[in-house]
């Protein structure tokens, strides 16, 4: 039976979903989103993924920039739903609004929870070298993704794995979970399952300064923040006053003073193993590989 909802999202991560629950049939009968902002070097104002995306299916978008005033509140309660779908929306949900539809508000989560509960999920699990990672469709409570679990689906991070690739693999899956999760629980054929009490993390927001790059760190772990802080805040070290951008290393065989040329393609010394710079960017030119960089310029040093 189709099911009056409720959408919450913001970037494109969350545009899979709000499509699938059209798809199969549910009617949205709001859309909330983050309010426009100004973007690029014209500042023009902008809506975000699920704003574009909903006012291109017809649907009603409002983009409060709290919801905490009463008046919020009785309109999310007017709208008289049988559940709410969040993902990636940006704003806290008051009590008033997590208890205001039927079955509750659903959130899609990018992560295998209870570990990395928070804001960077995707770009966490790369760092800290975890083997998987998935999507867990939750029932939402006041804390920080802390309710009850309903359905989940896991996915392998291999050494190559870049946070775009995890993104672009795991919005489709949350898009077909939550429809998923929806049948199931409608039907009677799920119940909450409480999130474990031991094993939980917590992925904080990232830093614009968190992918400046220190020869003395160990090569993996560099290499896992090229993959994870793409495409930002990006990878850099500084050279020669220079900026310059890191966007695609592996780890290599060698060792020797950090941040000296262990090979003219490219390969440099870190505090553990080295690392092979497969492509960088100087400030306002095009990315080139590491080999053309050090042929055409001294050896970088940190």
């Amino acid at each position: 039976m189709p099911l009056r909802l409720a959408f919450m999202g913001s970037p494109a991560f969350s545009v899979p979903a709000l499509q699938a629950l059209v798809a199969a049939g549910h009617t949205v009968a709001q859309v909330y989103s983050q309010p426009p902002k100004p973007t690029g070097r014209g500042h023009k104002t902008t809506p975000t993924a699920v704003h574009a995306a909903a006012e291109t299916m017809g649907l009603p978008v409002r983009t409060p920039k709290t919801l905490r005033d009463e008046q919020e509140h009785d309109f999310f309660a007017a709208l008289q739903l049988d559940a709410a779908v969040v993902v990636a929306y940006g704003l806290i949900l008051p009590r008033q609004i997590l208890s205001a539809s039927r079955m509750g508000c659903l959130n899609i989560h990018a992560s295998l929870l209870p570990r990395w509960r928070g804001a960077a999920p995707l770009h966490r699990a790369i760092l800290a070298g975890d083997a998987e990672t998935g999507i867990t469709i939750m029932q939402m409570d006041e804390g920080l993704d802390t309710g009850p679990m309903l359905l989940w689906g896991k996915i392998p991070i291999s050494e190559t794995t870049t946070t775009p690739q995890l993104h672009d693999a795991l919005a489709p899956m949350g898009a077909d979970l939550i429809v998923a999760a929806l049948h199931k629980l409608q039907a009677g054929e799920i119940s909450p399952t409480p999130q474990p009490t031991t094993g939980i993390t917590y992925a904080a927001k990232l830093s614009k300064d968190e992918g400046r790059i220190d020869w003395a760190m160990p090569a993996p772990h560099i290499g896992r923040m090229v993959r994870a802080l793409a495409p930002w805040p990006g990878c850099f070290f500084e050279w020669r006053g220079e900026r310059i951008k890191l966007l695609e290393a592996l780890p290599a065989a060698g060792s020797g003073p950090p941040g000296t040329v262990l090979h003219p393609r490219g390969i440099m010394a870190c505090g553990q193993g080295a690392l092979h710079l497969l492509k960088v960017q100087r400030p306002d030119r095009a990315p080139v590989s590491g080999e053309e960089f050090l042929r055409t310029s001294c050896p970088v040093s940190s």
